[in-house]
């Protein structure tokens, strides 16, 4: 982790999305040009680093962070999305978040067997939504090779559920 433009215009919200949560706002950094650059190029040097074969986002802002990683190195970009959103034959996991419960699923045909998977997503708290993740992943017959996200809220321990992945955080608090 280092210095990084984005760590300047990430704002708190209190009690959002309900009392006692303060929210890390990541818009400002979506809007400024050069934050938004330094923060994708930053997280991609380490998706490469990793030899990941397929770029996986966690719904939704994962979705922006991955997909100009996944163009950029060439690799086919996998979602992980909320119950219900998906179409196609798919696998899910269920599991708990800091204020409440949620499952995420994947297509049956979105990782092959012996993939190398490189997870993205916005922010790292309790890593319910990333352990959920890689479970789908390796559920598919994949192999995680790292996780990497804009913010990390450390004192939320969320490292500590997704033990044995290398994880990549640009911001800590």
């Amino acid at each position: 982790m280092g210095a990084y433009l984005a760590e300047s215009l990430i704002r708190d919200i209190p009690d959002f999305p309900q009392p006692g949560i303060i929210f890390k706002d990541i818009t400002p950094v979506l809007q400024h040009p050069a934050a938004f650059r330094e923060a994708v190029e930053a997280m991609m040097v380490n998706v490469r680093k990793s030899g990941a074969d397929v770029l996986v986002g966690i719904e939704s802002r994962g979705f922006i962070f991955g997909t100009p990683i996944a163009y950029e190195l060439g690799l086919p970009f996998v979602v992980t999305r909320k119950q219900g959103k998906l179409p196609y034959d798919r696998i899910s996991i269920n599991y708990d978040l800091e204020y409440g419960s949620n499952t995420v699923e994947m297509h049956r045909d979105a990782i092959l067997p012996g993939q190398k998977a490189y997870i993205v997503d916005d922010l790292l708290a309790t890593g319910g939504t990333a352990s959920a993740s890689i479970q789908l992943v390796e559920g598919l017959g994949g192999h995680v090779v790292g996780f990497g996200c804009l913010i990390e809220l450390s004192f939320l321990g969320g490292r500590n559920n997704l033990k044995g992945i290398s994880i990549d955080s640009l911001i800590a608090f």
